[in-house]
Formats: C-alpha cells, structure tokens, sequence
C-alpha cells in the first residue's frame, strides 16, 4: 500500500470514528432536549429534576469510558461524574457550596487529564504566553468584580474563599486547555468559564433577572461538557495514531 492508499484509508477510518461516536452521542442529545423540554425555571427542586437535569453529563460520562477506557476514569470520565454530582447539588439553593465543591474537583481532574501524555505537549510560544495572561486576569478581575456582592451574602465568610477557589481552578484548567492546542477542549474550558460567569452573576445578583439567564448558563454548560469529552476521545485517538506511525 502506498502512500497516497494509506493516506486515503486513514481519512476513511478518521471519518467512520467520526461517525461512530457521532452516533454514541446520540443519548446525550436526546437527553438535553428532554431536560430543556421539561425544565422550567420555577420548578421545585426534586429527585426527579435533578436526575433529568444530571442524566446528559452521564451519559457523557458513559460515552467518554466506552471509548477511552478505564484510563480516563480519574480524568475526563471522573470529572464529568462530579459534574453530575454538582448539577444534583445545585438542584435545591441550600446545597450550592456542595455543588460547587463538587465543580472544582470536576476541573481538578479536567486539569490533571490535559497534563497527561494523551494530549501532546507543545512548547510554550508567545501566544500561548499572552493567552495564558489573559485568562489568569480575566479570573482574577472576575473575582474582584464579585468580592463586594459575596461580602452582602449570608454566608460571606465561606463563600469568599470557597468562590476565591473555584474561580482560581476553573481559570487553571483554562489555561491548561490552551496547552494542549485542541480546538474542542479550549472552546470546551471557554464555554464552561462563560457558563460559570453567567451563573455566577445571576446567584449573587450581580445583575438585574434576566428573561433567558438559566437558559443561556445551562446550553453553554452542556455545550462546554460536550467539548470536553469529544476533545478527550480525539486526544487519545491522535495518540493512538501517533504511536501506529511511529512503529518500525
């Protein structure tokens, strides 16, 4: 087989992996336009709620282990699975620390997994540089802009921190999503950056009710898992590659 035989195979088998987990995501869209077909945003907080609200992130989850393998259980595959926990936890308002306990150990493992050697590592540039510096100021300005509103909350004295730490490692796994060059775990860890800011401003009422607040926090949050995990599948697929070229 030459050259230009194995270049055309290998696009034939990139566009049938394509089409393969495609179709494995199919329960994930599904069960995103169930929870936004049943999801109102003065609906009780319930069992039932919370379980339509997590069952997408799961079975993200579940399509992230399926083609990864155990490997990823305390990477991608794990984060997703506190992210449900999360989604649970923010269901009912009391449990919101726990929720966002739950996130930051979510983007934790986001960050471990874009340091693993699935993703490649490139020599920092320039670029990378002044992106790096952008993120970090716009977390750091983000968390000056809230200070005065988390001092108004009821619970100031754990908020400020707890808040304080969070925006600190969802803007670390920003920065690490650059790293790695991929397109779909940066808009990933953008999107999920963006999702947290809306919330955010809406929870501590930053911001007058806006009409589609909820609406535009939750499709960029899905979209944000969304990335993430197709980014983790590509990542290890590109290694495998990788590593079939590299063979004598």
């Amino acid at each position: 087989m030459d050259i230009l035989e194995t270049d055309a195979y290998d696009r034939r088998q990139r566009r049938n992996t394509s089409c393969a987990l495609l179709f494995s995501l199919l329960p994930f869209f599904l069960s995103t336009a169930v929870y936004f077909y049943l999801w109102t945003p003065d609906s009780s907080a319930s069992i039932t709620s919370a379980g339509v609200k997590s069952a997408p992130i799961l079975l993200l989850a579940a399509v992230v282990l399926s083609w990864n393998g155990g490997q990823s259980v305390m990477g991608v595959v794990g984060g997703l699975v506190f992210s449900a926990v999360g989604d649970c936890c923010l269901v009912w308002p009391e449990l919101f620390l726990h929720g966002m306990g739950a996130f930051a150990v979510a983007h934790l493992l986001y960050s471990l997994t874009f340091l693993s050697g699935r993703y490649a590592a490139y020599r920092s540039s320039s670029w990378t540089r002044l992106l790096y510096l952008i993120l970090f100021m716009v977390g750091g300005s983000f968390y000056i802009y809230l200070y005065p509103f988390l001092r108004k909350a009821p619970n100031s004295d754990l908020l400020i921190p707890a808040v304080g730490v969070y925006i600190f490692l969802i803007t670390l796994m920003g920065m690490l999503a650059i790293r790695t060059r991929r397109t779909a775990t940066l808009l990933g860890s953008l999107s999920f950056m963006l999702s947290d800011m809306s919330l955010a401003l809406q929870v501590f009422k930053v911001t007058a009710p806006m009409k589609h607040g909820q609406t535009v926090v939750m499709v960029t949050y899905y979209l944000a898992q969304l990335l993430i995990a197709v980014g983790d599948v590509k990542a290890v697929e590109h290694k495998d590659d990788f590593a079939k070229w590299k063979r004598p």
